[in-house]
């Protein structure tokens, strides 16, 4: 059986090389000119501005922003989630691409998953995609734990013991993935 793709469009060869070469002859009012405009086009560059202008902050306004999105798929102010978690997930993505605060990004990744096992534990069992996306956001923030967020760790102890104690009892093997990854990152980085 043959996939029925439709194929991407080729990348023009040199797009960026010949945009680059033009941004390079602007003077400072001209690139200003250009990035209000490229702010004013829209909402994902107005954010994507903002995060990089605040990213040497602890995260502040900017990290909230983000961190609402994340909620807002699990807990929404009015109704119910609607768990598109792959949009939870591209504002992590686009957090830590926008403003490269490691920090920051293990925060809105503990956001997820504190707000998945929160839901799992409002609403009872969910599909496995579920239970298989907080497991992964979970590892992502372990792996970011262990590497480049390492002194970040005591920042997360306790929050991450209170998800392996909020999800007991959960089935699908979910609290046991948990609770392995919450004591082997204890073992690893918990003092002596």
């Amino acid at each position: 059986m043959v996939k029925n793709e439709t194929p991407k469009p080729a990348k023009k060869p040199g797009a960026w090389s010949a945009a680059r070469q033009h941004l390079a002859t602007l003077d400072k009012p001209e690139l200003l000119a250009l990035v209000k405009d490229l702010y004013y086009a829209a909402a994902g560059n107005r954010n994507f501005i903002h995060a990089r202008c605040q990213a040497g902050d602890s995260g502040g306004e900017v990290l909230e922003t983000y961190r609402s999105k994340i909620v807002e798929q699990f807990f929404p102010k009015r109704g119910f989630g609607k768990l598109k978690l792959a949009e939870a997930r591209k504002a992590i993505r686009e957090y830590k691409k926008a403003t490269g605060n490691i920090p920051g990004t293990a925060e809105l990744l503990m956001s997820y998953v504190e707000n998945g096992v929160a839901f799992t534990g409002e609403y009872g069992d969910i599909d496995e995609r579920f239970y298989n996306s907080v497991e992964s956001v979970l590892t992502e923030l372990a792996d970011l734990l262990r590497c480049d967020a390492r002194q970040s760790y005591p920042q997360f102890r306790d929050r991450l013991a209170e998800v392996e104690e909020a999800s007991d009892g959960i089935g699908w093997g979910f609290h046991d993935f948990i609770a392995e990854v919450v004591w082997q990152l204890e073992d690893e980085l918990g003092e002596p």
